[in-house]
């Protein structure tokens, strides 16, 4: 089995510099752009199943990579919630609350959230819902399509390192980066990271 997993295209949000999480904020033109390119890139794999987050932007980009092909949304793969921060700007929230900002990009194994969710909670729902797709045995191919701290929690559940490490490890997920990962014998190994070869 080979899961293709890419985050969602580039929102406005993004570009304004802003935290999104449980919060939308739709695709810029480049957004909608790459992930019509990754689509391209993807066009002679058939997917047994393609999986998304439910929210907008995660839903958009899965269809721009795949027309007319069924999504099954999957709320464990919504990004991180982070609570009063949705909205507000990096530099707004830095201000605002210094050590918990500090703490979430640098120690995030200290991360308080404020009125979000907790990093034990996000590894929790994604390490269960990454069993259930890995379990699925009669599955050829599979596209994921999440966020960047959903995404980057999945290499650490991989690769088997701790929270400390999260933001430390590369590869850095730039919008519709495309990971592939294969499936052997209960065996799981990256064979692609966060590759934008597509977008060149």
């Amino acid at each position: 089995m080979k899961i293709y997993i890419t985050r969602h295209g580039e929102t406005q949000w993004n570009k304004e510099g802003r935290m999104q999480g449980w919060k939308n904020s739709n695709l810029t033109e480049k957004g909608i752009e790459d992930a019509k390119k990754l689509g391209e890139r993807l066009k002679d794999v058939q997917f047994d199943y393609i999986y998304s987050s439910p929210l907008e932007r995660a839903v958009d980009t899965a269809k721009y990579i795949k027309e007319d092909e069924e999504i099954i949304l999957m709320d464990s793969l919504k990004e991180m919630g982070f609570g009063k921060w949705e909205g507000m700007e990096h530099t707004t929230i830095e201000e605002l609350y210094p050590i918990e900002h500090f703490n979430f990009w640098n120690k995030p194994h200290l991360y308080n959230s404020i009125e979000g969710e907790s990093f034990d909670e996000l590894f929790k729902r994604v390490k269960d819902v990454l069993t259930k797709i890995v379990d699925n045995k009669e599955a050829e191919n599979i596209l994921i399509v999440s966020h960047a701290v959903v995404i980057k929690v999945i290499y650490a559940i991989i690769k088997g390192y701790a929270l400390e490490e999260l933001w430390s490890r590369e590869p850095f997920l730039h919008g519709t980066s495309l990971t592939v990962v294969e499936v052997t014998d209960d065996k799981i190994n990256m064979i692609l990271e966060g590759d934008i070869s597509h977008l060149d």
